[in-house]
C-alpha cells in the first residue's frame, strides 16, 4: 500500500539498519581509544594497592604500582592518563602540591622514565594537601580567592618541571589559568599546554572521588567557589573568561548530567571540549551492573558515545581500559 501525499514507502530509514557493516558506515559518531583519558591515584610506599571501596576496579597505588598499572594501560591501548595525588602529610599550605619531590611529581617522573610515549596530564588543586580539604587558601572561615593563586601556580610549575605534558587547573579560583600560564612562561614551559576545568559543577556526583582522593572538606561545601547546577550560560562566561586568560582545552565536570553544557560550548567556542565522566557516574554502572540489572559493557560504551555525540573531543573515564578492551573486542 502506498501512500503517496505521505512520501511513505519511498523514505525507509530503516534500509540502512538492516547490517552491521552498513550502521558502521552511517554511524554519525565514532568513539576511538584516543578519546579516552585514564585517571590514577598516586600514594605514597611501595607496594601499595588500596581498593576505592565506592569505586570497584580503581585503587589508589604507590608509585611503583601507579607505573605498572601505566604501562599496562598504554599496552592496551589507552594513550594519556590524568594523575592525582595524596601526599603523606597534610597543612595549611598545600606544601605537598608544589614540592618538587611530591607524590605527583615523582609518579609523573616514573611513568615517563617507563612509558615516555604515554601523555601525562596532571590535576592541578590544593584540596588534597589541605588539611581543611578546601581547594584554595581559608582565612577566616572563608576560601580566600587571590591567595591561592600563587599556590596553583607553583603547583603547575613543579608539574611541568617533572615532565607532565600537560596541567588541568580543577579548583575553580578566579583567574588561576592566567596566574598558572603566566608562571609556566615565565619558567620555560610555554608548550605545556592548560586544560581548565572551565565549567566545574559543585555536584553530588563526586562523592566517591571524594574517598579515593582523600579531598572531603573537614566543613562547609564548594558551593561559594564551584557553579550552581542551575545555571548555564553562567558556563558560556566562566569559559570565555579562561580562553581569554590562556587555556587550550576546555572542560565540562561531570559528564552525564551535563551534556548540554558540553554542546553548548562546543556550539560556542572554537577550542577542544573535555568531558569528565565523574566517579559517581561510574560507581552508578558498577553497582548495577553488579547487581546484574544492566549489561555494564555496552551501557558503559553508550555514556562515553552519547558525550561524544554531545560535542566532546576527548573524555576523562574510569572507564578508559575496560572501554578500550571493548571497543577491540
Amino acid at each position: 500500500m502506498k501512500h503517496i501525499l505521505s512520501g511513505y514507502p519511498i523514505q525507509r530509514p530503516r534500509r540502512l539498519r538492516e547490517n552491521a557493516v552498513l550502521r558502521d558506515m552511517v554511524r554519525e559518531f565514532h568513539l576511538r581509544p584516543e578519546d579516552l583519558i585514564y585517571p590514577l591515584f598516586a600514594v605514597p610506599g611501595k607496594d601499595v594497592v588500596n581498593p576505592v571501596s565506592s569505586m570497584p576496579g580503581v585503587c589508589q597505588l604507590s608509585v611503583d604500582n601507579i607505573v605498572k598499572e601505566a604501562v599496562d594501560a598504554y599496552k592496551a591501548g589507552v594513550r594519556s592518563v590524568e594523575l592525582f595525588g595524596i601526599p603523606p602529610e597534610k597543612d595549611e599550605v598545600a606544601s605537598g602540591a608544589y614540592d618538587p619531590n611530591g607524590i605527583v611529581q615523582e609518579a609523573v617522573k616514573a611513568v615517563k622514565d617507563a612509558c615516555p610515549e604515554l601523555y601525562i596530564i596532571t590535576d592541578v588543586c590544593l584540596c588534597q594537601y589541605m588539611t581543611h580539604g578546601h581547594c584554595g587558601v581559608v582565612d577566616g572561615g572563608r576560601i580566600v580567592n587571590d591567595p591561592s593563586l600563587d599556590y596553583l601556580a607553583r603547583t603547575a610549575v613543579s608539574h611541568a618541571a617533572a615532565g607532565a605534558d600537560m596541567v588541568a587547573p580543577s579548583d575553580m579560583m578566579d583567574g588561576r589559568v592566567g596566574a598558572i600560564r603566566d608562571a609556566l612562561d615565565e619558567s620555560g614551559f610555554e608548550g605545556v599546554p592548560i586544560m581548565s576545568y572551565s565549567a566545574k559543577y559543585a555536584s553530588a556526583f563526586y562523592g566517591p572521588f571524594r574517598e579515593a582522593a582523600e579531598s572531603t572538606p573537614k566543613w562547609g561545601d564548594r558551593r561559594s567557589y564551584q557553579m550552581d547546577p542551575g545555571n548555564s550560560t553562567e558556563a558560556l562566561r566562566e569559559t570565555a573568561l579562561d580562553i581569554q586568560e590562556g587555556c587550550d582545552i576546555i572542560m565540562v565536570k561531570p559528564g552525564m548530567a551535563y551534556l548540554d553544557i558540553v554542546r553548548r560550548l562546543k556550539e560556542t567556542f572554537d577550542l577542544p571540549v573535555a568531558i569528565y565522566n565523574v566517579s559517581g557516574e561510574y560507581s552508578m554502572v558498577k553497582a548495577a551492573a553488579a547487581q546484574g540489572w544492566i549489561d555494564e559493557k555496552r551501557i558503559t560504551l553508550e555514556i562515553l558515545l552519547s558525550m561524544k555525540r554531545a560535542g566532546a573531543d576527548m573524555i576523562i573515564s574510569y572507564h578508559a581500559k575496560d572501554a578500550i578492551r571493548w571497543m577491540n573486542e
